[in-house]
């Protein structure tokens, strides 16, 4: 097997990269990461995890033979031809109050070793949505107002606080609720096309139901009040398969939450424009964005979230993110589970054109939040999810 050739492949189809190392690990190749952290500034990178795992490994793994892909990845944060105990040399902490308050709030946050050296996203784990909890903080707390620009410039705790220390006008500790970040006032409105919303549905559903032989199960199980629709990822086609599969009555009142790197294209743009679509960049305006993306529920709308966040590369469910779980809890909202099965081998990654395959999309019964908690609402949801899959499976082996 080639490694060189398979990371000089992975090199070519990022700048975001500046060493990559191929390496055999349990009978699978496993790739070994040290990102171009001047570049990801440049251009304003907050999530480099996720895009160096789908525009670098994962796409490199869609024309990969199945023998030569890449199964899984680490991010350094210092280049890999260092000693490892110097990669996690702890360093001095900062003997100050700022210091203590900072990192008493990110230990609410992750459960590993918070060093000045930790990087808050690749060593800390922190993601998006605590990333709008951080900001806020810092800003009620120190008076320090933070975006996404400047934030980009400082992804490790010591730049960081350092950064807080320079322009702090007061010192205090207040947590932010998401409860009321939510409910803050939005400088979006919602756009609404019912029309054009009905007359989509009304040119798929005969397509879909003639090439893909679409079958739709479950309608019953929308509540006729708001909810949260959450349907599994397997391709492009999911979006609009829901849009075919909703009641007219239900469609009219529901948005879709999307991507503005896919739908914000020149193609589907105009598409996402009059679909009542809400387009989000997980890279900037991230406070904003979650306010804007909860306007569909708080005046009474419901709201499509695929909580995998992306689509599957293998047929195999991703892990949920949980801003569904936090907009169900924040607003008791009950979430309505969605498996797409078939659309997978219909448009699967990698495809251009979509095959004749037998596509179903089942609406399940309804999950209320009630009194659970945000990560027991994503297991729910996901293990409901899957246990139809597997259903769905074995009836048709």
């Amino acid at each position: 097997m080639d490694l060189e050739k398979i990371k000089k492949r992975v090199l070519s189809l990022t700048s975001y990269i500046k060493e990559i190392e191929i390496i055999e690990h349990d009978h699978y190749h496993f790739a070994l990461i040290y990102p171009d952290f001047e570049a990801l500034k440049e251009a304003k990178i907050i999530n480099i995890k996720e895009e160096l795992r789908w525009y670098a490994v994962e796409l490199y793994n869609i024309k990969a033979k199945e023998s030569e892909k890449i199964r899984g990845f680490k991010i350094f944060t210092t280049p890999l031809g260092k000693n490892i105990e110097e990669i996690l040399t702890k360093g001095d902490e900062p003997d100050d109050e700022i210091y203590k308050v900072l990192n008493s709030f990110l230990a609410t946050m992750t459960d590993k070793e918070i060093l000045p050296t930790s990087h808050l996203e690749l060593d800390l784990e922190l993601d998006s949505l605590n990333y709008v909890e951080l900001f806020v903080f810092i800003e009620e707390s120190f008076g320090v107002k933070m975006d996404e620009a400047i934030f980009s410039n400082m992804m490790r705790v010591e730049p960081l606080y350092s950064y807080i220390k320079a322009n702090a006008k007061k010192i205090g500790v207040l947590k932010p609720e998401w409860d009321e970040i939510l409910r803050e006032q939005s400088s979006e409105k919602l756009v609404y096309s019912p029309f054009i919303m009905s007359l989509y549905k009304t040119i798929l559903y005969p397509i879909f139901r003639l090439y893909f032989r679409l079958e739709v199960k479950g309608v019953e199980n929308l509540p006729a009040s708001t909810c949260i629709i959450t349907p599994s990822h397997q391709s492009m086609l999911d979006g609009f398969l829901i849009e075919s599969a909703l009641p007219y009555k239900i469609l009219k009142k529901t948005f879709f939450l999307a991507y503005k790197q896919v739908f914000g294209t020149k193609l589907l743009r105009p598409i996402a424009k009059h679909g009542q679509s809400i387009l989000i960049d997980a890279n900037e305006n991230l406070k904003e964005t979650m306010i804007y993306c909860a306007l569909p529920i708080r005046s009474g709308n419901n709201l499509v979230i695929f909580p995998e966040g992306a689509r599957t590369r293998d047929r195999e469910l991703l892990e949920f993110r949980p801003y569904f779980a936090m907009l169900s809890k924040t607003f008791n909202t009950p979430i309505v589970p969605v498996v797409i099965d078939g659309s997978y081998e219909a448009l699967g990654t990698g495809m251009l054109f979509p095959r004749p395959r037998k596509i179903r999309v089942t609406f399940l019964k309804p999950i209320e939040p009630h009194s659970m908690e945000q990560g027991e609402i994503v297991e729910r949801v996901r293990g409901a999810i899957q246990s139809e899959l597997e259903k769905s499976k074995s009836e048709h082996l």
